[in-house]
């Protein structure tokens, strides 16, 4: 049985610039099709825009307001919003207050997966 718990999983800037919280992903766990972690961003903050070629993701947000670009559609996201972004879709989110979500990679999240223009 594998379980993390979130405040024993130090937080780290990824290569888009947001904070997250790696759950469970290769770094801390068995996992072999996925990855989970909790991402957050400071109001007036946004991802720089980017792709995955190998990652699915989904987003989950669970606190604040933001903007979400994906493939140049833009709409408004809140609370309870789930993101599908495919494999190879450029995408960003922009923090109108502050942002936490979850964040679903399938396979893992790799930093070496993360493409920008």
């Amino acid at each position: 049985m594998e379980i993390r718990n979130r405040e024993q999983q130090a937080p780290f800037t990824t290569k888009d610039g947001s904070t997250i919280r790696s759950l469970l992903d290769l770094s801390n766990a068995p996992v072999v099709g996925q990855s989970l972690a909790e991402a957050s961003l400071p109001a007036g903050c946004e991802t720089e825009r980017h792709y995955h070629k190998r990652s699915e993701e989904f987003y989950y947000l669970l606190e604040g307001r933001g903007w979400m670009e994906i493939d140049g559609v833009e709409k408004e996201v809140v609370p309870g919003d789930a993101i599908l972004i495919p494999a190879g879709a450029w995408h960003q989110i922009r923090a109108i207050e502050p942002l936490n979500f979850l964040c679903c990679c399938a396979p893992p999240y790799a930093h070496d997966d993360t493409y920008f223009q």
